[in-house]
């Protein structure tokens, strides 16, 4: 019975997003991350800030843990879902992610 009530909602997740032309990781609230060289970072969907300091920073998805490490990174822009760090970035990784 679980099984069938998740496929019918992963249905209702895809046709929301082609009814409306939105992509599916959009309807379905996962992280986006989008980096602009190696001195910015902006993700959307983050659940909080686990860890920070001016070498590493740990932001809590609902898929994983995603964790920056470099150096001189500072918190530019936080609200309940985005966040913006700065600095010189060398790693970005996903701990605990979804495979």
């Amino acid at each position: 019975m679980e099984r069938n009530r998740k496929d019918r909602e992963g249905g209702v997740l895809s046709t929301v997003a082609e009814l409306f032309d939105l992509p599916a990781d959009v309807v379905a609230g996962l992280p986006r991350l989008e980096m602009v060289g190696s001195r910015q970072l902006y993700l959307e969907h983050h659940t909080g800030i686990l860890a920070y300091s001016q070498e590493q920073v740990d932001a809590n998805t609902s898929a994983g843990v995603l964790r920056i490490r470099g150096t001189d990174l500072t918190l530019l822009a936080m609200t309940a879902g985005e966040l913006r760090i700065g600095g010189h970035i060398d790693v970005v990784e996903w701990l605990g992610a979804d495979r």
